[in-house]
């Protein structure tokens, strides 16, 4: 175990024979739990299939070269729909989720309560993947693109959420303390000393989730919540693996474009 003196010189310090023996036990614990796993997967894994896999994906693969070029014009209307879900469902959860930070902050939440509940939301959202929440709101509202912005909004809620409470616990004391110096209140203190610390954080944030849900909201199709996955399992239903690979190439091109986007959004505001 290394320590430090006043001249900065490491010192080593060998580690007490309990403290050595646990370390080992948690290796052996986890090793036992990889070959646990690696078990209940080999157990319901049809290995016979591996043998020819090469092969197939190699006839897949040709089956999707070339990309049927003629169809892009039918994508690009499911393709807007795909990024206003993005887009829009990012802006519903900041919404959400920017208020609920405040809540879950050990440093400007009002009442260990209100803080509970926020880390709870925070926590439901982050728990489920936003296919599950499409699956279900598809059952709820219906399909199409409501389910699929809905979907995006409750996932983004917790990323968002936990990465903005977080930058709000490491704000730097000093602006609070001389803001609350002069007489102000709680809002000044969250306007003048709290808001200006974390707006850099919060823009970072927005348009990294923004970027994730471009990538994400291009398969809620698959589940009826609108977008280009719809097309995508269509033509996957069809075995038109020509259309398929358009509908690849498309999603590839946008998420390119939103990584450009992001990283320009990012650069110009933090």
């Amino acid at each position: 175990m290394p320590l430090t003196m006043n001249d900065k010189t490491p010192v080593w310090r060998r580690r007490e024979p309990l403290a050595q023996r646990l370390i080992w036990l948690g290796y052996f614990l986890s090793l036992l739990l990889f070959l646990l796993c690696w078990k209940i997967v080999s157990d319901n894994t049809i290995w016979e299939f591996l043998a020819d896999a090469h092969i197939q994906a190699a006839s897949l693969i040709g089956r999707m070269i070339p990309p049927q070029w003629s169809i892009t014009g039918s994508l690009l209307l499911p393709l807007w729909d795909t990024i206003n879900i993005a887009t829009v469902g990012t802006a519903l959860g900041v919404l959400i989720a920017f208020p609920l930070a405040f809540l879950a902050a050990r440093n400007t939440s009002p009442h260990p309560a209100l803080r509970a509940f926020a880390l709870a939301v925070i926590v439901s959202s982050r728990s489920i993947n936003a296919l599950i929440w499409a699956i279900l709101l598809v059952t709820i509202v219906g399909p199409g693109l409501l389910a699929g912005m809905i979907a995006i909004a409750l996932r983004s809620i917790g990323f968002v959420g936990k990465l903005l409470y977080e930058a709000i616990e490491e704000i730097q004391v000093t602006p609070v303390e001389a803001v609350t110096a002069t007489g102000a209140g709680r809002m000044q203190i969250l306007n003048y000393a709290v808001l200006p610390q974390i707006m850099p954080a919060f823009a970072g944030i927005t348009v990294y989730r923004w970027d994730i849900n471009i990538r994400e909201s291009t398969v809620l199709g698959l589940v009826g919540a609108g977008g280009i996955g719809l097309q995508m399992n269509a033509a996957i239903n069809n075995l038109a693996w020509g259309q398929v690979s358009m509908v690849f190439v498309l999603i590839f091109a946008t998420v390119i474009l939103s990584e450009w986007v992001s990283a320009k959004v990012r650069h110009a505001v933090i």
